[in-house]
């Protein structure tokens, strides 16, 4: 035995000996992988060390050396120096870029140089000096190796031909060691190394999943060399109709209501309807009762990620494709003109969105980015916490960091501010339940309270927030100026006991989605709201609130408090409910009537606006066609 690994250990040894030229060639690329891997260690996804990054990165460098060291004379010289410093100018551009915007570079970026021209050179001399000291390594190790190549005397074609063969042959089946891509849409399809492979998305989870070389390729591609999918003709007509004219909302007793005014957005992780009661929430009870109450509203459930639709549904008025399967958190390279933050932005405001998550979650970072914020913050990514206390929706105002950003920054402002402590599992025997029971109840063993008992006591800390959060307002004296519009992002479905559910809800159809939605400023004399609404129709309803000139056409809803408005919720399944009847597969289905005309009417607007949210998310309608 020891005889055998004897005689192994002489052959590698002797392999890597007759080789040394080759494994020289391959340190300076390899390092550039690592280091611009490395300097994204905050990106929670695939660390340096898995293996599918680094065996991309081998079969790249394995086709560069492979084919530099069939090349006879200089040429294989010159190959080398063309490949380093085109990727060496890549790694320096990643470095500078990721250090600056805590993004990797995508070559999407070339098409706005005019905008970020002005910048470069503050950018570059501002840059973290320890980038450059890695750069000067890279180039030192890069010339030694240079000038160690052996003179190539022969051509070998036969070389370059097994070369070409390995690299494509490993290319093509590196990415199945990812597993397979979801076939359905999925909540947590952002983290499905197969999924952000193939979207190509996601500039930061992109480089890590395949590394500098593949990633620099693959991008390339993707942002300018393939080709859009064509639209027909018929799509073509169908959207420009959609989108041929400019229609104002008319003005009604709201408009500018809260005009320059500041705005909070608070959207309550899992608050369902029969959760916010003056017992167990009395903050937002209170809230509730002396604000604009629209009290049919439904927050859409997609399978897709419930809670980052709403995001995206009030941040850009559309919605996660009910034609076909993609999660509305792919199409940050998407264009949006409209969003809130753009809107809210060019009347002066600074906009920044709040979260107990990290950016890399739901592509969150990227997606605000792509939208217009100025900021994302994560807690998770701003404090290193020796516990789960991050978990409490209350660090999200007793944080500093937190506390700074939201109410001592200059000037009008909108926080998008997202809660999460009612949040599965519903237990006392770990994380957020374990926590909130020792609290209450004191140290001891683990408490015996159902899944009921532990949601209440979530949402009592939500509410717990939102008296830090309005405390904080009159102390920087802010409250008597400041807007909150407060909505669930979908009802309480993760409960595992769904009896829990049917004690308070219509659990027999997507009624059962009934969500609180209200808006509040101190002193507002209260009202309720009783047309249907969603997701969708919160931007319109700010822009008009605060005075904002929109084009209605640009979403696909409207704003719930014109004089006009006829509501309505449209679901997955392609059913709608507008208050009175509920409609699946074009037939009513509950004990209300409509005559066929009025039926007919509706089933075709509700099909219209579908069209129109697929087809826009799908084409990137505001970039290549507007």
């Amino acid at each position: 035995m020891f005889k055998n690994i004897k005689q192994l250990f002489i052959k590698s040894k002797n392999y890597i000996i007759d080789h040394r030229q080759t494994i020289f060639l391959s340190i300076p690329f390899l390092l550039m992988d690592w280091i611009i891997r490395i300097l994204g260690y905050k990106i929670s996804f695939f660390p340096v060390y898995y293996p599918v990054p680094n065996i991309f990165t081998i079969v790249w460098i394995i086709l560069f050396v492979g084919i530099i060291t069939s090349l006879k004379g200089i040429w294989g010289k010159l190959l080398y120096w063309i490949l380093f410093i085109i990727y060496f100018i890549l790694f320096l551009t990643h470095a500078i870029y990721y250090e600056m915007t805590s993004f990797y570079f995508s070559f999407s970026l070339l098409k706005l140089t005019d905008e970020g021209s002005t910048y470069i050179w503050d950018t570059i001399i501002n840059t973290n000096p320890l980038i450059y000291i890695l750069a000067l390594v890279i180039f030192i190790i890069a010339v030694i190796v240079f000038r160690k190549m052996p003179k190539i005397e022969k051509f070998n074609l036969k070389r370059i031909g097994i070369t070409i063969a390995v690299f494509l042959i490993a290319h093509t089946l590196t990415p199945f060691l990812l597993g397979s891509a979801n076939s359905e849409l999925e909540w947590n399809t952002f983290n499905n190394p197969r999924n952000t492979y193939n979207n190509f998305s996601d500039f930061n989870k992109s480089m890590k999943v395949a590394g500098f070389y593949e990633y620099s390729v693959r991008n390339l591609y993707i942002s300018l060399l393939k080709s859009d999918e064509p639209i027909s003709e018929d799509d073509k007509q169908f959207l420009e109709e959609c989108y041929s004219t400019e229609n104002k909302t008319s003005e009604n007793d709201h408009t500018g209501l809260f005009k320059d005014k500041n705005l909070i957005i608070l959207q309550l992780e899992g608050m369902d309807d029969w959760l916010l009661t003056k017992k167990d929430t009395p903050n937002l009870y209170n809230l509730l009762n002396h604000s604009i109450n629209f009290t049919k509203h439904y927050s859409m459930y997609t399978g897709g990620g419930s809670t980052f639709n709403s995001e995206f549904a009030v941040n850009t008025g559309f919605t996660t494709p009910l034609s076909y399967i993609e999660n509305v958190y792919s199409f940050n390279t998407n264009t949006f003109d409209y969003t809130l933050a753009k809107l809210f932005k060019n009347e002066g405001y600074s906009v920044n969105a709040f979260h107990m998550n990290s950016a890399d979650f739901y592509s969150r970072g990227v997606n605000y980015k792509s939208w217009g914020y100025d900021n994302y913050f994560g807690l998770i990514d701003i404090k290193k916490y020796s516990d789960e206390s991050y978990k409490l929706d209350r660090e999200l105002i007793l944080n500093e960091t937190f506390y700074d950003h939201m109410f001592k920054q200059e000037g009008k402002f909108v926080n998008y501010i997202i809660t999460y402590s009612p949040h599965t599992p519903f237990t006392t025997e770990k994380g957020v339940g374990k926590m909130l029971a020792e609290e209450k109840y004191g140290e001891r063993e683990i408490l015996d309270l159902t899944e009921e008992e532990c949601a209440r006591l979530a949402v009592g800390e939500t509410d717990y927030m939102v008296g830090l959060l309005l405390q904080a307002l009159k102390d920087n004296g802010l409250y008597e100026n400041t807007v909150i519009v407060a909505f669930a992002d979908h009802y309480l479905y993760t409960l595992e006991d769904k009896t829990i559910l049917d004690k308070y809800k219509k659990t027999n159809n997507n009624l059962i989605n009934h969500t609180p939605f209200f808006i509040w400023i101190n002193d507002i004399e209260p009202e309720d709201i009783n047309e249907v609404t969603m997701q969708t129709n919160i931007l319109p309803t700010i822009l008009n609130l605060f005075g904002i000139d929109y084009n209605s056409n640009d979403y696909i809803c409207d704003d719930a408090l014109s004089d006009d408005y006829e509501g309505f919720v449209f679901f997955p399944d392609g059913s709608w409910y507008d208050g009175n009847v509920y409609v699946e597969n074009n037939k009513i289905t509950n004990k209300k009537s409509m005559n066929k005309k009025e039926l007919k009417a509706m089933n075709k607007k509700i099909n219209r606006i579908i069209k129109k949210n697929d087809l826009t998310l799908k084409y990137d309608y505001f970039k290549t066609m507007h």
